[in-house]
């Protein structure tokens, strides 16, 4: 039944393509992060969905969309030249069969990305994919904080409707992605067209963040709390009253502690003492190795070349004998790690050149929205109040997610790309109004699409909590 619920949902988002042909990108945003075809038991699991909707997507917009305003921006350079770097590095890589197997997905969420700018020509467009991302994300994140509510959670407890370490549904990924997108989910919670901020949408979007915010309880991943100290530092920075804002967040935070499972507060406390856990130790070896091995690959050695790892280090263990902590330090020998930092992950994989094109993709969008937020934050009139806040908050949203990439090797998760591709969207769209006086108003283009179509679909589904 659930089979036929999802693929009915597809078939019908399909079928409302051919008159707005637009339904098919967000159609694959939706596929690419809820990944229904892991959701399902049945047929669906069998068939190429993600395909068939990108089939859609890209042909609808080749052979229906008038591709007004579609621009090709420098950051879709970068994409595409770390795609083709990747390609090489694949075709060299150290374990062929483990890199092509990562490299299959690699670049269709690379590509996706360079795609889905081209369609963002409108502000209608831009809102309805950053929309249809959320409530994708939202079906994976409230039903998690439910279980969190009424189960408590766990580190290794399944929260999740896919019990898959897959893209999202991994721990520390949804942890750092799921604290990444509240800014976004504030955003329309003021400035939303497709469904305007009344109470509703305020109750939603706060029912919404405060799930986001339990992520990293339930799952225990220490990745979702640092990712949550920057958000609330980034609020902080922003904030016009900070001294009200202080004080209640430190009263929010006195309040809640007694509310904290034991072994969140005991994980947590790994945080500062990682000497005295391994898999913290662990990590610190592996960038030590990684740093060794591309001082003599500068070039990489292609997806999942940590197989290749090898290494022994000292963890200090403390052991309770009578009245006494005795502190001893034991040996311990570990291959084949996972880099658990995205910034090792693209060093040890790409080598230097790889890691120089992921990073100025990365400090360009951080240039690029904090760009947009200083031209339009003082501009005044009901159509430009909207693009500094959604600057910003797409902004917000990278620096948590490379916060949170320095501790989890989600260097090319789709999330990620999707939310790069919105701000390519956002700067492309505005780019020709750049140098108006502060009273322009970017006018929307209603040929193609309006919102009542867009709002009135169901953009997500998926297993019940």
């Amino acid at each position: 039944m659930l089979d036929l619920i999802l693929l009915a949902f597809i078939g019908y988002i399909l079928v409302l393509g051919i008159k707005r042909p637009f339904l098919w990108v967000l159609l694959y945003i939706y596929i690419d992060i809820l990944a229904p075809q892991r959701i399902g038991y049945g047929i669906i699991t069998s068939l190429p969905v993600s395909l068939i909707a990108f089939a859609a997507a890209f042909g609808g917009w080749l052979a229906l969309d008038r591709k007004k305003g579609a621009r090709f921006s420098l950051r879709q350079g970068l994409i595409a030249l770390l795609m083709v770097y990747c390609w090489w590095t694949t075709g060299h890589a150290d374990f062929p069969v483990e890199a092509g197997t990562k490299w299959d997905w690699v670049w269709k969420a690379m590509l996706f990305a360079i795609f889905l700018p081209l369609t963002l020509t409108t502000r209608l467009r831009i809102e309805a994919a950053v929309l249809t991302m959320l409530l994708a994300m939202s079906v994976i994140i409230i039903g998690a904080g439910i279980k969190v509510v009424f189960g408590g959670g766990g580190y290794g407890t399944r929260l999740l409707i896919v019990d898959d370490n897959f893209g999202i549904y991994e721990s520390s990924v949804l942890a750092c992605m799921s604290i990444a997108i509240i800014p976004l989910i504030f955003w329309f919670t003021r400035h939303g067209q497709i469904f305007p901020p009344d109470w509703r949408v305020k109750l939603f979007g706060a029912g919404f963040i405060l799930a986001c915010t339990l992520i990293p309880v339930g799952t225990e991943a220490r990745t979702g709390l640092v990712c949550f100290a920057v958000l609330l530092m980034l609020t902080f920075w922003h904030m016009k009253h900070k001294a009200v804002f202080a004080g209640l967040g430190a009263m929010a935070l006195v309040a809640a502690v007694p509310f904290l499972p034991a072994s969140f507060t005991d994980r947590m406390g790994t945080i500062t003492n990682f000497e005295q856990d391994q898999s913290a130790s662990t990590r610190v070896a592996v960038w030590s190795w990684t740093l060794d091995y591309v001082h003599d690959k500068p070039f990489g050695g292609g997806f999942d070349a940590y197989r290749g790892n090898s290494f022994k280090y000292r963890m200090r263990v403390e052991e309770q004998v009578g009245t006494s902590t005795v502190v001893r330090y034991a040996d311990v020998v570990d291959e084949a790690r996972a880099y658990h930092s995205a910034i090792f992950e693209v060093l040890g994989e790409q080598g230097y050149p790889g890691l120089i094109i992921w990073s100025l993709l990365q400090l360009s969008g951080l240039w690029s929205m904090a760009r947009i937020h200083r031209h339009w934050k003082n501009r005044e009139g009901p159509g430009n109040q909207w693009q500094a806040p959604m600057a910003l908050a797409l902004g917000q949203a990278q620096i948590i997610y490379l916060v949170g990439a320095l501790f989890t090797g989600i260097a090319y998760t789709p999330p990620m790309l999707i939310l790069i591709a919105f701000q390519i969207g956002l700067a492309n769209y505005l780019k020709p109004f750049g140098a108006q006086p502060s009273t322009a108003q970017p006018q929307i283009d209603h040929t193609q699409e309006t919102a009542p179509n867009l709002a009135s679909a169901p953009l997500a589904t998926g297993k019940p909590a």
